[in-house]
């Protein structure tokens, strides 16, 4: 599963993508956390709810409108992490 990282979250881990294991959403952003442990308060609350900031597209798709972090994935599937964006 490719996981392609933009803006600050290239900042945080030092990469642009990284290739994980996992057969939903969920499972692959904690593979992503067990590598890149920085990431964790970036993508989820203390309550450890995916935070409503973020922004994670399969194949282009936002996840929040497929079965979230429940999404289920294919080996050759595509996943995009957005941080928040702000400006004007």
């Amino acid at each position: 599963m490719r996981v392609n990282l933009y803006a600050t979250y290239r900042d945080i881990t030092g990469v642009k993508r990284l290739d994980l294991p996992g057969r939903t959403v969920a499972a692959v952003l904690a593979e992503l956390i067990r590598e890149q442990p920085a990431m964790a308060k970036e993508l989820f609350s203390a309550e450890g709810r995916l935070s409503e900031r973020v922004s994670i597209f399969r194949n282009g798709r936002d996840v929040r409108y497929l079965q979230g972090l429940e999404t289920e994935l294919a080996e050759d599937d595509v996943l995009d992490l957005f941080p928040p964006v702000a400006g004007g």
